[in-house]
């Protein structure tokens, strides 16, 4: 794969990156305060919002609106073009993940706070719902009207035209706290990864997949062949290949692999920083890898850098 370092100036830890759902924009949110707008294809930084808060995350609702998480828990909406922000509303604690589902038009947040919120991107203020769950949001995924959550070591998937009650309970297989989770792109499924640098990949019982669900670790050996924890930061499935995803782990190494063979397909240089987030752009073909530190570990070095690899 042929890769390439974005020119972009970035003074804090990069928390999300997500490329635009019809271009190759990429938003950026970054605890500098900043929330940027990258056109890949062109080598052009479209917008540079600076905020009093750090972004603890972003996605996009469409090509010019897009939203963001804030330090002061609040959650905003940002229109890219005129950049001009509005206040949304706010949970009571930490809002630690926000995101878009085109088929049922919401944007939805979790958080600290223990509850998942869907907003009317219209108005300020406006709540569509609010529910109250067992744990802290710490990592979510939204595909379709599908929202899986994860919590400690638990897993919930609702369905958002029936939020009454989960459709998925579980409690993971991995011994420690999950750190990330991504629904499969057909929502038969989804992968797991936690901060010991395993990953499990969960096939719905509702699905006759014929798959069996598994675990395993993805972090390479050191040289002296033993492992060490290192966190799986985060993982993206291919958006047309279902059965191939690729992690992000707090070692910075980046590995593709392919869900039904089990087996390693590619991987990257490792990078001299943690890889905090990964994203695959509409068209299949760029993958963004953001290495930057992620605040877990006292001795991450390295400025924060996005880099863009043709596949």
């Amino acid at each position: 794969m042929k890769g390439t370092c974005l020119e972009i100036d970035i003074h804090d830890a990069i928390s999300r990156v997500q490329f635009a759902p019809q271009s190759n924009n990429l938003l950026i949110s970054s605890w500098d305060s900043t929330l940027r707008l990258y056109d890949v294809e062109n080598g052009l930084l479209r917008l540079d919002a600076s905020m009093e808060v750090a972004l603890l995350g972003c996605c996009f609702q469409d090509e010019t609106i897009a939203v963001s998480i804030g330090s002061d828990c609040c959650v905003r909406r940002h229109d890219l073009c005129s950049n001009i922000h509005t206040l949304l509303g706010n949970h009571d604690d930490l809002v630690t993940s926000v995101e878009y589902s085109e088929e049922s038009c919401q944007t939805i947040t979790g958080g600290l706070d223990r509850r998942i919120i869907s907003w009317d991107m219209r108005m300020e203020n406006s709540i569509g719902f609010s529910k109250v769950i067992d744990g802290e949001v710490e990592y979510m995924s939204l595909r379709g009207f599908y929202l899986i959550l994860a919590y400690g070591t638990s897993i919930n998937m609702y369905d958002l035209r029936y939020l009454k009650e989960p459709v998925h309970t579980k409690e993971s297989c991995l011994d420690y706290r999950i750190r990330c989770i991504r629904l499969f792109p057909n929502c038969q499924g989804y992968a797991v990864g936690s901060i010991d640098g395993r990953v499990a990949v969960e096939f719905l019982s509702q699905y006759d997949t014929n798959e069996l669900s598994y675990t395993f670790r993805c972090h390479p050996k050191s040289k002296d062949g033993m492992y060490y924890l290192a966190s799986v930061n985060d993982i993206v499935f291919h958006p047309s290949r279902h059965s191939a995803f690729v992690t992000g782990d707090n070692e910075g190494y980046v590995i593709k692999w392919d869900s039904h063979s089990r087996k390693r397909l590619f991987e990257l240089p490792k990078y001299q920083s943690s890889v905090a987030s990964l994203s695959y752009n509409h068209g299949e073909q760029l993958l963004a890898v953001a290495s930057s530190q992620t605040l877990q570990e006292a001795n991450e070095t390295g400025a924060p850098q996005i880099f863009i690899y043709y596949e």
